[in-house]
């Protein structure tokens, strides 16, 4: 299981502090919407200049029609990240067509599929797409996996079913992580790191627990000594 930082702050100069706090340590880095759409590539390069092995996760959840979300991609893949996403949702078209352009490229990253987002309660997913998330997170994953997409992003509470419907190879990265019962803020499908082993998580994603906490490294630390 590896842990992945989401470098959600309010300014490009506190995500760099925090990603030179951190610089010791073997992690991946997670850059959302807010932070490529305000600091762009020069962020990630940056980012890798602070140490080269840092993994980036480019989280941007591509949903469009197919072509235009191979284009997308097609340009993601030339900054040189090492994982992107898209969203099942889109279908399994426009998961093909993403990834037929993407292994047509050498070095490509890692690409998942959101599945149901961590921010959903049960009623409010039903209320849009009419099935229970625990079925249609399996159906977003059958998808994907089926499309060529090498994993998918979803709750922890959905990791072990989805891989039970997929393979055990499918990777599964799992948001809304609270290491040690902290609060859960906007997130409703919070699991802390036992759940989250238990259920076979490939790939955590902590943010708020880390970059809120007076002493960040230590946090990181921790959570690492309880993974490996």
């Amino acid at each position: 299981m590896k842990l992945c930082v989401a470098l959600d702050l309010a300014e490009k100069s506190d995500n760099l502090a925090l990603a030179h706090t951190l610089k010791s340590e073997d992690i991946w880095l997670k850059v959302g919407l807010r932070s490529f759409i305000r600091d762009g590539k020069p962020l990630l390069e940056e980012l890798k200049a602070i140490n080269p092995s840092f993994k980036i996760f480019l989280d941007l959840k591509l949903h469009d029609i197919p072509n235009t979300m191979a284009d997308a991609a097609e340009s993601i893949v030339a900054l040189n990240v090492d994982m992107f996403n898209v969203h099942a949702s889109s279908g399994r078209k426009a998961m093909q067509t993403v990834m037929q352009r993407v292994n047509a490229l050498s070095n490509p990253p890692i690409v998942l599929a959101v599945t149901a987002l961590t921010s959903f309660d049960n009623a409010s997913f039903e209320a849009i797409y009419r099935t229970p998330i625990a079925q249609k997170a399996v159906d977003f994953a059958t998808d994907a996996y089926e499309s060529g997409i090498h994993g998918v992003v979803c709750s922890a509470y959905e990791s072990l079913d989805i891989k039970a419907h997929t393979s055990e190879h499918f990777l599964t990265l799992t948001p809304g992580i609270r290491p040690f019962n902290e609060a859960s803020n906007d997130q409703e499908r919070v699991a802390d790191l036992k759940v989250a082993e238990a259920q076979k998580s490939d790939f955590i994603v902590v943010g708020r627990p880390i970059y809120h906490h007076a002493d960040p490294l230590s946090v990181v630390r921790k959570i690492l000594e309880s993974i490996a």
